[in-house]
């Protein structure tokens, strides 16, 4: 049986624009260029994922059901564009800061590779052959540690300095599609820049 590959997506900072523990569709604005690099991964044959990290369920600061509500939101506006979205994976969990049981060191919380190999499970994913795109080194060191293909960095105003870790590193979706995603592009695109 062939396996599936998946683009994998952080969510604040890539889908959204990060304005600090987003928790209601008020204040969730998608990035310039999300929907069509999503649309055109999906024409390749990605499933797409989400991998978020979501510590503001943890400290409190909104709760799981505040959460899921604005995912399920999320996921219609997607499905709007005739755009599915697979899964949601999220890590509501921090080791430190983390309240009552959210207090935990999970290993789904990036830079471990948790959600991702769950994903790969769920799905029968070639890790290898997926892609992900992240706007934080937490989200390429998840990826090195889960053995994913392709991994690139949106360049973000808290990540200037490319990483060591190695990955490729983009300005915007609108280059990251036309790079890695117009037909055949990823053939070259195993690994990263540096």
């Amino acid at each position: 049986m062939r396996a599936n590959k998946a683009l994998f997506l952080d969510r604040d900072g890539v889908i959204n624009i990060e304005h600090g523990y987003v928790h209601r569709h008020e204040d969730f604005h998608f990035q310039k260029g999300i929907f069509e690099l999503c649309r055109a991964a999906r024409t390749l044959g990605y499933l797409l994922v989400v991998v978020t990290n979501q510590a503001g369920i943890g400290r409190g600061y909104y709760t799981e059901r505040q959460f899921l509500e604005l995912t399920e939101w999320m996921i219609r506006e997607f499905a709007d564009q005739a755009i599915p979205i697979a899964r949601v994976y999220y890590c509501p969990y921090h080791p430190i800061h983390g309240v009552g049981a959210y207090k935990h060191d999970s290993p789904d919380r990036k830079p471990k590779p948790g959600m991702l190999l769950r994903a790969r499970a769920d799905f029968s994913l070639d890790l290898t052959s997926s892609a992900l795109v992240g706007d934080k080194l937490s989200d390429i060191q998840a990826a090195e540690a889960a053995g994913v293909g392709t991994r690139i960095l949106l360049r973000s105003a808290a990540e200037l300095d490319p990483p060591a870790s190695p990955c490729h590193v983009a300005d915007s979706l609108d280059d990251i599609r036309d790079r890695f995603f117009s037909r055949g592009a990823l053939s070259d695109h195993r690994g990263g820049d540096r």
